[in-house]
């Protein structure tokens, strides 16, 4: 039913550039904001960033990504992205979206703790290496 497909992770170069996409089905991600996690092999999930929902006009970095990532959405094609630039071994992960499904609609909050998400997708891996 509802699902969230991530795309777009790969290898990458130090100082490469990677545009994650975060394409929903069977629900208009419009009405929900969207986080992005990632994971590294032996390390916690953390929060990367999140939209808000609708124009998302309210969005939050994490410290190491903040001036190098980037958050948008395209309502039209049910996506939200996220565009990394400067791409550092430490950005290595798999990267994950998720939405809260089935809670109030808000139009300008977005959330960085996981706990408050209930709907992820599969993830994207991200390798940056030389």
């Amino acid at each position: 039913q509802v699902q969230l497909v991530e795309s777009g992770g790969g290898l990458v170069q130090p100082g490469g550039s990677l545009r994650l996409s975060c394409t929903a089905s069977g629900v208009n991600l419009k009405y929900y904001y969207v986080g992005w996690f990632r994971q590294a092999p032996g390390k916690e999930r953390d929060a990367v960033a999140c939209v808000s929902a609708y124009d998302g006009t309210t969005t939050h970095y994490s410290d190491s990504v903040k001036g190098r990532f980037t958050v948008s959405r395209d309502n039209d094609k049910n996506t939200v992205s996220l565009q990394m630039n400067n791409l550092k071994p430490e950005d290595a992960a798999i990267y994950h979206c998720a939405i809260l499904y089935g809670g109030m609609y808000v139009r300008s909050y977005c959330g960085v703790r996981q706990d408050e998400y209930t709907h992820w997708g599969q993830g994207t891996q991200v390798t940056v290496s030389s």
